[in-house]
């Protein structure tokens, strides 16, 4: 799979297609014990090993460092402080960090809550050698304008937003700025929070996609947004194995030209 660098200032290598656990490890956890660390251990072995959590996501945080336990140094963290409180901000980096073994890779400020005064805290793990690079997220276009604020924060070196062929609002102003600043570029909701792939196209009109290794719907999705170089990482959420091998499938290109981009935007838009 091939790997970017998080933009120039977070100063990490990552795998271009990762793993988001909104809902989806606790749906697998409810199935067993064994599938959360089944799913862990094939994305690692996929080379997909970036997992993305916050205290939002239930157990999801707990659920993961469990999995990791014995290889975390196979894996890249990402994680997040949702919290109006400074004081609560605070106890839940302890409790994420004390849960991940001591270090995330990417500790976020979830939907900019706070960010500003989360910023100092996070500023003071990174230089205590706890964590390793700095981001903010949003997911809603009418919060773009307050990112962009926080894309000029010093301290910030990625940011995490939404970005598939129906949600196109970071292409106005966020990702021209992500790469002026050189800031790396996390993309979630890869597939419309599932609105993308509920129904496919017909596979006649996707053929030309063949030719970029492409053999899915869901795989010429996460091909479309990997295919724009500001883009480093994309996390698909998925409960499933046979998804992950699915979605990791796309991670290795070739990546889509300008003509086959615009296939699949006509195609996402036809649906």
């Amino acid at each position: 799979m091939e790997r970017r660098g998080l933009g120039s200032k977070a100063g990490i290598e990552v795998p271009v297609i990762g793993v988001g656990t909104w809902q989806t490890f606790e749906r697998a956890a409810a199935r067993g014990g064994e599938v959360v660390p089944e799913l862990v251990g094939t994305a690692i072995e996929l080379g997909a090993g970036l997992f993305d959590s916050s205290p939002m996501y239930g157990r999801a945080e707990r659920l993961l460092g469990e999995a990791l336990e014995g290889r975390g140094d196979r894996a890249l963290v990402a994680t997040k402080i949702w919290t109006p409180s400074a004081e609560e901000g605070r106890r839940q980096a302890e409790r994420a960090l004390s849960w991940l073994g001591g270090r995330v890779d990417l500790y976020q400020v979830h939907n900019l809550v706070a960010w500003r005064r989360h910023l100092d805290l996070l500023e003071e793990l990174q230089a205590a050698g706890r964590v390793g690079a700095i981001g903010v997220t949003h997911y809603s276009p009418s919060a773009f304008g307050e990112l962009a604020v926080a894309m000029h924060d010093g301290r910030v070196q990625a940011i995490q937003v939404p970005y598939n062929p129906v949600e196109r609002e970071v292409e106005r102003e966020i990702l021209p700025l992500a790469a002026e600043l050189g800031l790396g570029v996390v993309v979630m909701r890869p597939f419309a929070e599932g609105r993308l792939v509920r129904r496919q196209p017909d596979p006649a009109r996707m053929a030309p996609l063949r030719r970029y290794g492409v053999r899915s719907w869901p795989q010429a999705l996460i091909a479309w947004i990997l295919s724009d170089r500001r883009c480093h990482v994309v996390i698909p959420a998925t409960s499933r194995v046979e998804r992950l091998r699915e979605h990791a499938a796309a991670g290795d290109g070739p990546w889509l030209d300008e003509e086959a981009r615009q296939l699949v935007a006509d195609l996402a838009t036809s649906l």
